[in-house]
């Protein structure tokens, strides 16, 4: 779990990840997430954001949830607590590890030990792997529209604390 702590290592991180990723955004445009990083993920009842160390403490992944804000009305998602899954980032040294599946499953215990009936999460086509990634993990595909210039794929889980 991220904390006060790490915020110097961890916002720096993400935004490089985002950084190279999306390299036709501007950088010096903040996501709202990012800019209330800590309300969204660190203060809020549904959020949570979680990273992997080396034992050298070195950061080698992370993935968080925050509030779901319906901010796309074209979908169909109901009052159920969702949360939004954001910024899972692993460093390419480390991937196919299995650091993404261990930082999701505990991403899921945590959204279970909050009472979070779906997660949700948008990927794009570009992301090589992403949404194979996904659906491995049982997201389905709610819709695929185009969002902001950029082919997306909107996705959900539904969960049960019942497991």
């Amino acid at each position: 779990m991220v904390r006060d702590c790490h915020l110097g290592e961890v916002l720096p991180y993400v935004l490089e990840f985002r950084r190279q990723l999306f390299p036709l955004l501007d950088p010096s445009i903040v996501p709202k997430d990012l800019v209330n990083f800590e309300q969204n993920y660190l203060q809020s009842s549904t959020g949570a954001f979680l990273q992997a160390r080396t034992h050298k403490d070195e950061l080698i992944g992370v993935i968080g949830m925050m509030p779901y804000d319906y901010r796309f009305p074209h979908l169909t998602i109901d009052q159920s607590t969702t949360v939004e899954v954001a910024r899972l980032f692993v460093d390419p040294g480390y991937r196919r590890t299995g650091i993404a599946s261990r930082l999701f499953q505990e991403l899921v215990r945590t959204a279970e030990q909050k009472n979070i009936k779906r997660l949700y999460l948008h990927t794009h086509p570009f992301l090589k792997g992403a949404y194979e990634y996904w659906l491995k993990h049982n997201f389905k595909l709610l819709r695929y529209c185009s969002e902001a210039n950029y082919e997306t794929l909107h996705m959900e889980l539904m969960i049960s604390a019942d497991k």
